[in-house]
């Protein structure tokens, strides 16, 4: 009695297990599908075909699908050539296949010159090769100097000592050429600030500069400033020139104030030195006197050696005397002589 009963419980089973692998199966279709049948689908309607085993191979290289069927599409659409091995090679390389696409159409559109090797040399490089190509289309303006560095304007001396500054702008178009290993922007604007500050150092007056501002431009351009670099100069323009403090002036007076202070200096040390020799004059006229001293001390030792010797005579030493007696009153009137000249008028 239990055999049917068992036998029709194993038959539910099985189609329970099967309406299960089917609805895995169906599940696993509508996965694929999505994942890779998608793109399949759409790549050929677009008229770019990828092969449904090239997009899992792509997925199994580590190559995003996506992103290689959309470029190939809008390659197609554009009417350029690209191989999806070329597309996938760049992306495994490390750069911006979406970017690289983008550009050349821009490109192409522009009617600009650019390979897809160059394109792709350029996005490797680092830089914006869609940023450059816009740039190549439409020049942007690079301010001189770098308000971002903390500077407004560049500053110059003329040949009669006034201070200049300066500020330009400085209208670059990309050359997409010398993009692979040239030169930034940094470049332009020292480049410049370089030729500012020749063309104000060599003018005669700061008024050659405010009359003709555009001295500096011409200069500067004909110096050929932008000689590798990734841009070319399509023109300078002098935005603003003010003229500031009279620099030669203050040096001039600097100067002058540093002459002063050596002069004091070496007066001073002629000073120092004639108080040195004052003294030392002042101690060899003392030395002499004391010399004169000892010398007169000599002479009573004398007229007593000349008295013992029967040399001098009292009358001779009296006589000696008078004179001593009478040099010392001259002396005593010549010292009072404005006194005595005084009182005798």
């Amino acid at each position: 009695m239990f055999g049917p009963l068992a036998q029709a419980g194993g038959g539910e089973a099985i189609i329970v297990v099967l309406i299960l692998v089917l609805i895995a199966i169906v599940l696993a279709l509508l996965l694929f599908f999505f994942t890779y049948g998608f793109l399949y689908i759409k790549a050929l309607l677009a008229g770019a075909h990828v092969g449904i085993f090239e997009i899992i191979g792509m997925r199994l290289r580590g190559v995003r699908p996506k992103v290689i069927v959309d470029s190939r599409i809008m390659v197609i659409k554009a009417g350029l050539p690209a191989a999806t091995a070329a597309l996938e090679t760049h992306y495994l390389a490390g750069g911006n296949v979406l970017n690289v696409i983008r550009a050349l159409i821009a490109a192409s559109k522009a009617r600009i010159e650019l390979t897809f090797n160059q394109a792709c040399a350029i996005d490797l490089a680092g830089r914006d090769v869609l940023e450059a190509v816009r740039t190549s289309v439409n020049p942007k303006v690079i301010d001189c100097p770098d308000p971002t560095k903390g500077r407004e304007t560049v500053a110059a001396v003329a040949k009669d000592g006034i201070q200049v500054k300066a500020k330009a702008r400085v209208t670059v178009r990309a050359n997409l050429e010398r993009l692979v290993g040239g030169a930034t922007e940094e470049t332009i604007i020292a480049r410049v600030g370089e030729g500012i500050v020749t063309t104000i150092g060599s003018s005669e007056t700061y008024k050659v500069v405010l009359e003709n501002p555009d001295i500096i431009s011409r200069r500067v351009l004909e110096k050929g400033l932008d000689a590798g670099t990734a841009f070319e100069i399509v023109s300078i323009d002098i935005a603003d020139v003010d003229v500031c403090e009279n620099i030669g002036a203050k040096l001039q007076a600097d100067q002058a104030e540093a002459d002063k202070r050596v002069a004091q200096a070496l007066a001073e040390r002629r000073r120092a030195m004639a108080v040195a020799r004052e003294q030392e004059m002042s101690a060899l006229v003392a030395e002499n006197r004391a010399k004169v001293v000892l010398a007169e001390a000599e002479v009573p030792k004398a007229i007593s050696q000349a008295f013992r010797e029967g040399n001098l005579g009292i009358m001779d030493y009296y006589a000696l005397r008078n004179v001593q007696a009478d040099t010392q009153m001259r002396q005593s009137i010549g010292g009072e002589a404005p006194e005595g000249e005084g009182k005798s008028s």
